[in-house]
């Protein structure tokens, strides 16, 4: 049983920059993949990124990539998202998930474990 904290969601205006942050429990949170999902009002849940076990392995969707970074630290349990360059079209509830993988992951149905969300509004 994996459970998932999300934190550093808030309003930020178009240009800034945010980090979310994922905390896990579960002692073997080094062996998950992870990734970052976020939905908007009205639309479906979205890939945005993910990265896999060890951390060598990333993959983005193309709105942000260039703009997001994912990183984990298996020491502290945790996964982190950097967000710049933020748009007003990337606010959105954005959910932490985790699925026991070797691969990266990047369809939300593969992903057992999910964060409750925390909220992105990116002011224009």
């Amino acid at each position: 049983q994996v459970q998932l904290v999300e934190s550093g969601g808030g309003l930020v205006q178009a240009g800034g920059s945010l980090r979310l942050s994922c905390a896990a429990s579960g002692r073997t949170f080094s062996t998950y993949t992870m990734g970052w999902f976020r939905q908007a009002p009205g639309k479906e849940r979205e890939f945005v990124a993910a990265i896999s076990w060890r951390g060598g392995g990333t993959y983005y969707a193309g709105s942000v990539k260039g703009r997001f970074t994912i990183s984990r630290d298996n020491a502290k349990n945790t996964v982190y998202l950097q967000m710049n360059s933020l748009k007003s079209e990337d606010t959105a509830v954005y959910y932490c998930a985790a699925q026991n993988a070797l691969v990266v992951i990047t369809t939300p149905e593969q992903y057992r474990y999910w964060g409750q969300g925390t909220q992105v509004t990116v002011s224009s």
